[in-house]
């Protein structure tokens, strides 16, 4: 049975598929994740026949810039939607899958993993976060590294704005943001057509020691922790990010 039927319908599910979550969103910059992956790529510098996994993919858009740098690169991600969208890129180096993150997916297959722009800690047990790291590590070979780009989360609270309101194609998103039981929920009420919509994203308040903690559960061993899109090293008062380079 899969994790997904055994417990309620998931904040996640729901939201990423949602054709309104795109339309938020869709002013992200990307120039500045182009130029964070760059600098990845130079730093972990992979061969052109290693295999990248782009875990947590959404509409494919790193993936497909990866492999536009020469990589053979799996895209995957729980949004179905998504997937349907990024396949459309597809080639013989460029493949894309719907996968929940909790379950393996290849064996010992990738030569490295990529978990970007906060795509990490969305379940409501905090046990399951551990399950999904073990499922990646056991995707990785003996060797190989995973990347995993965080929110600095001290600075994140310290910084949070509690309420706003964003015009977007037309439509009012009104987002309020607050930190309610260890977990960051931002909540994105709006109307459209008529209709009333209500959405919230729940991202849990992960600091260092909490990853430490984890990867102490799995075959990961700590290489780095950088702090930041120029890849400076990781300071946690003053970092925007926290990107563990792990190896196996």
């Amino acid at each position: 049975m899969k994790l997904m039927a055994q417990q309620e319908v998931e904040w996640f599910s729901t939201w990423f598929d949602s054709p309104y979550y795109h339309i938020l969103y869709k002013d992200r910059d990307l120039d500045e994740a182009q130029r964070f992956m760059d600098r990845l790529l130079t730093y972990l510098h992979p061969k052109p026949h290693e295999k990248i996994l782009d875990l947590a993919c959404g509409k494919g858009r790193h993936s497909v810039y990866l492999n536009q740098n020469g990589y053979d690169v799996t895209g995957l991600d729980l949004s179905e939607q998504s997937i349907a969208f990024a396949k459309k890129f597809e080639n013989n180096r460029l493949h894309f899958d719907v996968h929940d993150m909790r379950q393996v997916y290849k064996p010992e297959y990738f030569d490295f993993i990529l978990n970007l722009f906060t795509s990490f800690g969305y379940f409501e047990n905090e046990t399951e976060n551990v399950v999904a790291l073990c499922a990646t590590t056991e995707s990785l070979k003996h060797g190989g590294k995973i990347v995993i780009d965080f929110m600095n989360t001290d600075k994140t609270i310290e910084h949070l704005v509690a309420e706003e309101e964003k015009v977007v194609q037309g439509i009012r998103f009104r987002i309020t943001r607050k930190l309610e039981n260890d977990f960051i929920v931002k909540t994105i009420r709006f109307s459209d057509k008529g209709e009333d919509y209500h959405f919230e994203e729940r991202v849990r308040a992960l600091r260092e020691e909490d990853f430490m903690e984890y990867f102490r559960m799995t075959q990961l061993r700590l290489v780095e922790v950088l702090g930041d899109y120029n890849l400076n090293p990781y300071d946690r008062e003053k970092s925007d990010r926290m990107i563990f380079v792990l190896k196996k």
